[in-house]
């Protein structure tokens, strides 16, 4: 899957004080170009330093290929988890799940590319490349 970046940033969730900032500000002018964007839109997570509390890059991307492309390899696997779009806080409550699976062991994850995908009918599932 080819993915174009539409705009990116870089950030830590623990160290990072404008880390909020940082995303909100990311998604505001990422979506002020997507107004006519039909298709599902991509919350990307790559280029981690180290794991979920190390430094990390995001990006806001749509599916295509031109010169802003990352290439998400095909034979990755992942695992899906959906998120609550009913619960205001439900893509953070799914990522602190996802942090206390890993923390138990129950989650092997590989620090390649994770992404949020965020589909045409308002559904939302967190993708994490895993082991």
């Amino acid at each position: 899957m080819k993915l174009t970046i539409v705009k990116k940033s870089r950030t830590n969730n623990f160290k990072d004080a404008h880390v909020l900032e940082k995303i909100t500000n990311l998604w505001k002018n990422a979506s002020a170009s997507l107004t006519t964007h039909e298709g599902n839109i991509y919350g990307l997570y790559y280029e981690y330093e180290s794991n979920y509390k190390g430094d990390y890059s995001i990006a806001v991307a749509i599916e295509g290929d031109n010169e802003r492309s990352i290439d998400i390899p095909e034979n990755q696997e992942y695992k899906v988890f959906p998120v609550n779009t009913e619960d205001e806080q439900g893509i953070f409550q799914t990522w602190k799940s996802i942090w206390e699976r890993e923390e138990k062991g129950a989650l092997q994850r590989t620090y390649t590319y994770d992404f949020e995908k965020y589909y045409p009918d308002g559904q939302i599932a967190i993708y994490i490349a895993v082991k």
